[in-house]
């Protein structure tokens, strides 16, 4: 294992001659470590979505890359995140997800909090039946909270506070999906399911970013949205994905479909497009539904994928819901062999982060890129800075 910063000079290069990631990045506990800071910390990194808290007083914690989180929605209906820790002495706050009635306890001391955060009694902090004390300043020893913006359902978050507001680091994104800004009804307990994958999350984004694999892993899909019928979507140092211009929707027995979002484009009548947020979300949007995945890595090896989907209106037949589920659970599934295989591979040593294709590829060399640049930026810093 490496206790020196990777080489990764060769990454950056033009795609044509362009090594991708050293397999460090792919199974070194050092550089995760490296990478948790300044890939996902330091940039808007998805932590779950709204859904998972659709009622005032919802609470879910979450340990995202080890720190203990909490997503809540607040008495005004806000959704916040804090850090899932006692200010007085670091315990956790919330084991289970629940719904909050009146204020967020600590089961040590029992200093309970707003759910907005604030610390609203210390009991005892002064002596028995002194519940303050001149040292305590309740309105300095709120939770802390976590920088946090809803788009597309998904709750991203910055961790280190130092990333561009989320409407400026990806304003290029919500203008080319503006016409799915607006609302997104979750489809319910049928509408969300969870993979396990043994690789490590970056190879999820690789594998989803290309249309490449198609033919050979989705020979289903591949059979009527084929290869040739997809798009390279490339925002250098932004995004990148795929889009397809045959979208078929799915049709009940009686010939039903979900019924779509109002107000698109002629363009959505056929097309889909598919695309990372960077680093860790995979989005994708139909005329009729949407999808999001929230990739949260468990280790080097380890991720969960979160899968959920949304559609136009909240009351859809359940029946072609359940279907639509098993559709993309069953494409979804079909990556698994995929990503592990590769992660396997990591482990060949003479492995050299292997080559991309210049015609197929540019997707995921771009996310490679973009990894890489925030590597070198993260470098660059000052060591008592970091």
């Amino acid at each position: 294992m490496t206790n020196s910063p990777t080489d990764i000079s060769l990454v950056r290069r033009p795609i044509e001659q362009a090594h991708g990631l050293p397999n460090a990045h792919y199974i070194d506990p050092a550089v995760f470590d490296e990478e948790r800071q300044a890939v996902l910390f330091d940039n808007w990194a998805g932590l779950g979505v709204t859904a998972d808290i659709p009622d005032i007083g919802d609470a879910v914690p979450v340990t995202f890359l080890g720190m203990p989180l909490l997503m809540v929605r607040d008495k005004l209906g806000e959704v916040r995140v804090f850090q899932n820790t006692c200010r007085h002495r670091g315990m956790i706050l919330v084991e289970e997800p629940r719904k909050i009635e009146g204020a967020i306890r600590c089961p040590y001391h029992s200093w309970c909090y707003g759910t907005d955060g604030r610390l609203v009694s210390t009991p005892h902090v002064g002596g028995p039946g002194q519940n303050t004390h001149a040292g305590i300043d309740r309105a300095l020893l709120g939770l802390i909270e976590i920088r946090s913006h809803i788009w597309m359902d998904v709750v991203f978050i910055n961790v280190s506070g130092t990333a561009p507001a989320f409407e400026d680091a990806n304003s290029d994104l919500l203008a080319r999906w503006a016409e799915f800004d607006k609302p997104l009804y979750h489809g319910g307990a049928d509408s969300r399911f969870q993979l396990e994958v043994n690789c490590n999350w970056k190879l999820a984004v690789e594998n989803y970013c290309e249309s490449y694999h198609l033919p050979w892993v989705h020979p289903g899909l591949n059979s009527y949205s084929r290869l040739e019928d997809h798009y390279h979507i490339e925002a250098k140092e932004l995004y990148s994905g795929q889009g397809t211009l045959v979208y078929r929707q799915l049709k009940g027995e009686d010939g039903n479909v979900f019924p779509d979002f109002e107000g698109l484009s002629d363009k959505w009548d056929t097309a889909a497009e598919y695309i990372t947020v960077y680093p860790n979300v995979l989005l994708g949007v139909h005329r009729d539904h949407t999808f999001a995945i929230v990739l949260v890595p468990q280790g080097p090896e380890r991720t969960v994928e979160h899968i959920h989907l949304y559609y136009a209106q909240p009351d859809t037949e359940a029946d072609l819901r359940a279907r639509n589920t098993a559709q993309w659970k069953e494409v979804f599934a079909e990556d698994v062999f995929v990503v592990e295989g590769m992660q396997k591979g990591r482990h060949g040593v003479q492995f050299d982060g292997g080559r991309f294709s210049p015609a197929m590829d540019g997707p995921t060399h771009l996310f490679h890129d973009w990894v890489a640049a925030q590597l070198e930026r993260h470098r660059g810093l000052p060591l008592a800075a970091e």
